[in-house]
């Protein structure tokens, strides 16, 4: 007997959706808006960044990598239009010649420099650009990362970096998706605004094929963010459900956990859109939207045909989803699709789903406090953050970046503030100290520079910045100036503060009530509530010199609360207050032992509190304690090579 379906079952489960795994619409549009000016900050003259894959579309999924595009501007590829010539840039022309739709060559049409000159390969007389090269080009050196598929990633699998082309206009190959849309959906504004911004190459030809290491993917990554982003909640719902029974059900059985990928249901999902009005996609439709979805993709797989949705000649499944193993995969498809919607029960992450707990209205609290979960707790934002301080190429103080940013709405703003202060972090490190005196009006100027880049770097979080001021003051020599900034600093370290990966508390909950009436957004939230850690990178002008060591890269993790008792300790101390640096290094004992504010899952920043404490009571004399701290350091990360207390030890 087939199920009833009732909005109301739909209902529920949309509230279990927005509750427990994809967040509200709300949240999911703060996710891409962070994604878009913290892109816009990553990118410089020479490359556009560009956060794709789930994340760039607002979802964070379990196991979930983050997705970067790199965008090289300094390379052009022409589709039929000729460019303004311009003796920097190298140009490439598409050749699609014995080439599978939805992949090209690309041919050197001029270009002088040598490293791309290098990648090129002859062939009958005409020069190709090979994606196999390019990657290896770019990886060259670099034995912290590996080639996968059309990226380069990290030895963890965290971080997958494309580095891409350009073509900044629309190919001939997907002109007729232009008319065919000329549908309700995707609007003609947004049809205009995909087609405007063209079209990008990633570096990976058809498997198999003789010319693969020359040929070049076509990429439509922006053209398919842009569309997402029009999608209603309830689409981008259907979506997530289809990954949950990619990622937790399919993917575990061994015979078909490598045939069917995310884009493929992101395809499926595009051409259901063009067919169903955007009435229909509304949270008490859930259950037949989704329902519709699987079926299409049971049919898709029955018939092994997936085309593809911009360049429909492309068959995604040709050479992959045939045979014995099209056969497998649609049995198991055809399991999952006999137990009608109850079929994302087999996900772990859905499970416990019941209708009669979720079949009521969500207090606008409790969605908001789980949003601020989400984030706080969000493992790709904190990645991404810190991409934003691996690639320091642009000069925010010098640039039009901005002008256009302050008139738009006030999130937005704050959201510039937040990632113009961790931009200032990263440009704090380089700071001149060495002038940094008021002795005469050049160093006195230089003097205020510094500040002033510090100082804009308080509104990222709520202490880090103001205690990377006291390590001013105290490099300057100015310790008053710094004890009053640390002591500010540890009177904003308070229970009901967040800090990345922790689990909320009830002061939490009460702390964001009163907030949450007020619609506080997540960029000010940040700024009052959030602690971050102190990152010191190696060479950074503002690393006390009690913790450099001849020999070691000289970059530091720290928890902020110990760093601010550390730096109190070291200014009392060069004060010759004895009692108050006792009384410090006390402080820094209890805030190491109650790990407060700081993150029990970093251990690399947890090991390196306890080398502060070490280095703290070697200063004092205390020897053998120090000695005792600096095991337990290494206890808890015994990174030799990146742990200063083996050093230490010797």
């Amino acid at each position: 007997m087939a199920d009833i379906i009732t909005p109301n079952i739909s209902l529920a489960l949309y509230n279990y959706l927005c509750h427990n795994i994809v967040g509200t619409e709300e949240h999911v549009n703060t996710i891409r808006l962070m994604n878009t000016v913290r892109d816009n900050f990553s990118s410089s003259k020479s490359i556009t960044c560009i956060t794709s894959g789930s994340y760039g579309e607002g979802l964070e999924m379990r196991g979930s990598d983050l997705d970067i595009m790199r965008v090289m501007k300094f390379i052009d590829v022409n589709a039929d239009q000729q460019p303004d010539f311009d003796t920097s840039i190298t140009y490439l022309s598409m050749d699609t010649d014995d080439v599978k739709p939805g992949f090209t060559q690309l041919r050197l049409e001029y270009g002088r420099d040598q490293n791309i000159l290098e990648c090129c390969e002859e062939h009958n007389g005409e020069h190709y650009f090979s994606s196999a090269l390019y990657k290896g080009n770019i990886l060259f050196g670099d034995k912290d990362k590996h080639i996968r598929g059309p990226c380069i990633t990290d030895k963890k699998g965290v971080m997958d970096l494309a580095y891409t082309l350009h073509c900044k206009t629309w190919i001939s190959s997907a002109v007729n998706w232009i008319s065919r849309s000329s549908s309700s959906w995707p609007s003609h504004n947004v049809t205009q605004s995909i087609i405007k911004h063209g079209v990008l190459f990633v570096p990976i030809g058809v498997h198999g094929s003789p010319k693969e290491d020359l040929e070049w993917r076509v990429s439509f990554s922006v053209a398919e963010k842009l569309l997402i982003n029009t999608f209603t909640h309830t689409q981008l719902m259907c979506y997530a459900l289809l990954k949950l029974i990619l990622k937790d059900v399919i993917a575990n059985d061994s015979e078909c956990k490598d045939l069917l990928c995310s884009y493929f249901l992101k395809t499926i999902i595009f051409w259901i859109s063009e067919e169903l009005p955007s009435s229909v996609w509304k949270p008490d439709n859930l259950i037949p939207c989704f329902m519709r979805c699987l079926s299409r993709l049971v049919y898709c797989v029955e018939h092994s045909v997936c085309s593809h949705y911009f360049i429909p000649e492309n068959n995604m499944f040709e050479n992959k989803i045939e045979g014995l193993d099209r056969d497998v995969l649609l049995k198991k498809l055809n399991t999952l699709h006999s137990y009608g919607w109850r079929c994302i029960l087999f996900s772990d992450q859905i499970s416990n789903f019941d209708v009669s707990m979720w079949n009521f209205p969500i207090e606008p609290f409790i969605l908001y406090v789980n949003d601020v979960k989400k984030i706080v707790q969000s493992r790709m934002l904190y990645i991404a953050n810190s991409f934003v301080e691996t690639y320091p190429e642009l000069d925010i103080f010098n640039t039009g970046l901005l002008h256009n940013t302050w008139c738009h709405h006030f999130s937005l703003k704050q959201l510039y503030a937040y990632y113009i202060s961790q931009r200032s972090r990263s440009l704090a490190h380089c700071l001149p100290l060495d002038g940094a005196t008021i002795n005469n009006k050049y160093q006195y100027k230089q003097y205020k520079s510094c500040l002033s880049t510090l100082l804009t770097n308080v509104y990222h979080d709520a202490v880090s910045g103001w205690l990377m001021i006291a390590s001013f003051f105290y490099k300057t020599k100015q310790y008053r100036k710094a004890l009053h900034i640390i002591r500010y600093s540890i009177s904003k370290c308070t229970l009901n503060k967040l800090f990345f990966g922790m689990t909320l508390s009830e002061i939490h909950y009460q702390s964001l009530k009163l907030l949450s009436f007020n619609k506080k957004s997540v960029a000010y939230l940040l700024k009052i509530l959030f602690v971050d850690r102190i990152q010191l990178t190696e060479n950074s002008t503002l690393t006390p010199e009690e913790l450099l060591m001849e020999g070691c890269n000289n970059k530091y993790y720290f928890p902020s609360t110990a760093y601010a008792y550390f730096l109190s300790v070291l200014c009392h101390y060069h004060v010759n207050d004895v009692r108050h640096c006792q009384d410090s290094i006390q402080d820094l004992k209890i805030v190491i032992g109650e790990r407060y504010l700081m993150v029990n899952a970093d251990v690399w920043s947890t090991a390196e509190a306890y080398t502060l404490l070490g280095i703290a009571l070697q200063l004092f004399g205390d020897n053998e304690s120090a000695r005792q701290a600096f095991l337990q350091s290494l206890e808890i990360f015994p990174d030799e090579l990146n742990n200063s207390a083996a050093m230490r030890l010797l």
